[in-house]
């Protein structure tokens, strides 16, 4: 069964209580306050839960085709046609600049229209969402001509675009790549590219007839390792309208995301253009990366938020065994309903508080790239920049990993159904197993927070968000109704803060071993304190409004303090124990 309402509630409290209103201020998005940006997202809504969602199933049955005669990619049935209603909408041109064809929004909208896309058909939001990476590259870095020839068609969805990193010798470790990029002679600024890529998202389809291609490859004489990498533009159509020899080679064969075409792509002697600097690819690649990161987090969120919906429609219909308590039994009927039973109201508010706290966390981080973007005043925009690069890898680890775990608690809530094809939840948990590995695994996230957002700029992130909740707990310590909600968060702060300095930066400085060893609970425990200080600030609005979306958010926000926030004391536990056990096994003893 397939249900999804596009949890527009929710989303308007989070970007009221996330700061959308300094975003609505700045200059560039005057034309973008609140109800318009709500309208905005009502409509897109309906759209994911109509048209999207329709094909999201039978997409997943049928899979994709590649014919290796022509080594053309078939996507499934209705896809073409939910790319040319997806277009005339005109979606994702909405947060690009105006100049080349976008409407200017800000960042903040196209990252809640990522929640509902993915929620309703993951595979297909894959393309677009790609596609937005690439456009933010050659916004950054692209020239002025490379701008003019590929950011409109990109922006309308003419064209798609795609990442190529991997390669079968190295996928983490870029360093190793081998990809050869030669100058053609007689063309200016334009190569011949040799290589294999692997796991490329929509590297082929039958979507558009183009599809522009961000390749890393080295240059003759580049440094060895990250240092000498570049990055270039390779079309599968060149302008004069050439089929530009980069062809797909074959089709993985996956667990899930069956729609999404992961191709083999062989570039052989391709024409490519360099974007950026000589050497100096990696920088390209994490603009493109940072916000891939980021919209990979909002993918936990997604599923999760619509495996919530189809178990609670489930438990809703569901009747078996009896009440524990006799007062609650249906003297009319031979079972009750399974919303009595206790176990499943903590599934079921696991994954509501933890679904409603990441929406929080991932909007928080969407205004602040905002922010960081667009606002008037260095030290704001300063402050904002920070916040965004210390929290990519927490968004993008902490949501796949506990949307994940929903997921997997939305089908323990619908017992045998939840593992049949019938309730949709097995896809779900498929399709979002993906996210805790592509765009950089969740440790390479935890390594990367400890070993260079931390440290960066002697700390100053850090410091800034210490400061942000040190001026709530401030602010709110005299209001009584507000101690459910400040006390585990002052508490939860302590202990982050003692982590940081007295078990992290003491033993990790020491011997990087022990980092390793620590980096991912020590991610978790930061992502769960943050939350708890984010629903934190919402509990304080909802306290002085009255209806029942505020009563049941008070509610939702102190079962997060009292059930999923005292995660972190297990955590601690385990991250004191450091490296010893986990190294002292001898290789022929696993």
């Amino acid at each position: 069964m397939q249900t999804y309402k596009a949890p527009t509630r929710d989303i308007r409290f989070c970007l009221e209580t996330m700061g959308y209103d300094q975003v609505a201020g700045l200059p560039n998005f005057e034309d973008y306050d609140l109800d318009t940006l709500m309208s905005i997202i009502e409509e897109a809504g309906k759209f994911c839960a109509n048209e999207m969602l329709a094909c999201n199933g039978t997409a997943d049955q049928e899979g994709v085709h590649y014919n290796p005669e022509t080594m053309e990619v078939t996507t499934p049935k209705g896809f073409k046609e939910l790319w040319a209603k997806f277009r005339e909408n005109e979606f994702a041109a909405m947060p690009h600049p105006q100049e080349y064809g976008g409407h200017g929004a800000p960042f903040s909208l196209a990252f809640v229209m990522s929640e509902l896309s993915t929620a309703t058909n993951k595979s297909f939001s894959m393309c677009p969402g790609l596609t937005q990476g690439l456009v933010d590259a050659l916004l950054h870095h692209g020239s002025d001509s490379q701008k003019e020839v590929y950011l409109k068609p990109l922006i309308s969805c003419e064209y798609t675009g795609t990442m190529c990193l991997t390669e079968p010798q190295c996928g983490t470790d870029l360093g190793l790549l081998t990809t050869k990029a030669e100058p053609i002679e007689g063309k200016e600024d334009a190569y011949s590219i040799t290589g294999t890529k692997i796991w490329i998202t929509f590297g082929e389809h039958d979507l558009t007839e183009n599809i522009v291609h961000l390749v890393l490859a080295r240059l003759p004489g580049a440094p060895e390792g990250i240092k000498g990498i570049s990055t270039f533009i390779v079309p599968k159509i060149l302008q004069n309208g050439e089929r530009n020899p980069i062809f797909c080679g074959g089709l993985e064969h996956k667990m899930g995301i069956h729609a999404s075409p992961t191709c083999v792509m062989n570039l052989e002697g391709a024409e490519g253009y360099l974007v950026g600097e000589p050497n100096k690819g990696m920088k390209v690649m994490f603009t493109m990366m940072n916000a891939a990161r980021l919209s990979v987090g909002i993918e936990g969120v997604a599923l999760s938020e619509i495996s919530y919906q189809t178990a609670l429609a489930f438990a809703k219909d569901r009747t078996q065994m009896r009440a524990l308590d006799p007062a609650k039994r249906d003297p009319n009927a031979k079972a009750d309903n399974i919303l009595v039973h206790p176990d499943v109201r903590r599934m079921l508010l696991n994954i509501k508080a933890s679904t409603e706290g990441m929406r929080a966390l991932s909007n928080w981080i969407a205004v602040n790239i905002d922010v960081a973007e667009n606002h008037t005043d260095e030290k704001i925009r300063q402050e904002a920049n920070d916040l965004v690069a210390l929290f990519t890898p927490i968004v993008k680890s902490y949501c796949t990993e506990r949307g994940f775990w929903n997921v997997s608690e939305a089908m323990q809530v619908c017992g045998g159904s939840g593992y049949t094809t019938d309730w949709c939840i097995e896809q779900y948990l498929r399709d979002v197993r993906i996210a805790m590995i592509y765009e950089g695994t969740n440790h390479i996230q935890a390594l990367d927070l400890i070993g260079r957002k931390l440290p960066s700029k002697g700390g100053r992130a850090m410091m800034t968000f210490n400061q942000k909740i040190t001026d709530f707990i401030r602010d709110n310590k005299e209001d009584e109704r507000m101690a459910p909600f400040v006390n585990p968060v002052k508490e939860a702060s302590k202990i982050l803060t003692d982590l940081t300095m007295n078990t992290l930066m003491a033993k990790a400085a020491k011997d990087p071993e022990e980092g390793g060893a620590i980096a991912s609970n020590y991610l978790n425990v930061f992502a769960l304190t943050s939350i708890g200080y984010l629903l934190g600030m919402q509990a304080k609005v909802a306290l002085d409004r009255e209806g029942k979306f505020y009563s049941t958010k008070l509610k939702t926000v102190r079962f997060y303090m009292d059930n999923i926030l005292p995660e972190i004391h297990s955590l601690v536990a385990i991250m004191k124990s450091g490296k010893a056990n986990m190294m002292a096994f001898e290789v022929d003893e696993f």
